[in-house]
């Protein structure tokens, strides 16, 4: 391997192993997708707040994107470091579900609403922390991996903006236990302890 004259142990720009580079051309590939995607979406959207949420976290995942591409070509510190999305909701969900329409598939372009577009974009951001949490945790390049790592908060962040949107729209309804059922279940778990007795050693020591 060491024959190789591609092999630069001490090179950066190699710095990465078969299944990092295999990941990241999976990684990019989804993000540029989801960009894709909302360009396509953009126009068809009637409501000024969606689009707003639209274009600020497109603007950011655009930044961020180049910032993985930099990093990924060079396996050096970006010119720019990764930012950190900043929603505008506040994070207050209404709580309840209310009998409605059945959900099913549309039959036509012409159908398309803001409730499947905000849809489409909540699936981009789960889809993104996804692939790049699995890239991540595989990944050999110390600068590549930090990168990964520290854009999948973001995807939450902007997962959790449109969702607050979704919920405040009728879109996003969430179902909560009664109030004896949900005492109950958080109160399921106790916290650990750990011996300090020396007659009974952890193992873990």
């Amino acid at each position: 391997m060491n024959n190789n004259p591609m092999y630069h142990v001490d090179s950066a720009k190699f710095n990465h192993g078969g299944h990092e580079v295999m990941d990241m051309h999976e990684t990019l590939s989804t993000i540029v997708g989801g960009l894709n995607q909302c360009v396509l979406l953009r126009d068809q959207i009637q409501d000024t707040e969606l689009r707003d949420i639209l274009d600020r976290q497109y603007k950011f995942s655009v930044d961020e994107y180049n910032t993985l591409v930099e990093c990924f070509k060079t396996g050096r510190d970006p010119s720019r470091p990764t930012g950190h999305y900043e929603m505008k909701e506040n994070n207050k969900f209404t709580y309840g579900v209310k009998a409605g329409q059945p959900t099913k598939p549309i039959t036509q372009a012409s159908e398309i609403s803001d409730e499947i577009i905000s849809g489409f974009l909540l699936g981009i951001h789960k889809e993104m922390a996804t692939v790049k949490l699995a890239t991540a945790l595989e990944t050999t390049n110390p600068v590549v991996r930090r990168v990964l790592a520290d854009s999948i908060p973001n995807c939450i962040e902007m997962a959790y903006e449109v969702s607050i949107y979704q919920n405040r729209k009728g879109y996003y309804q969430v179902p909560q236990l009664s109030p004896q059922d949900m005492a109950t279940m958080t109160n399921c778990f106790g916290e650990a302890t750990t011996s300090t007795s020396s007659h009974q050693p952890s193992q873990f020591n």
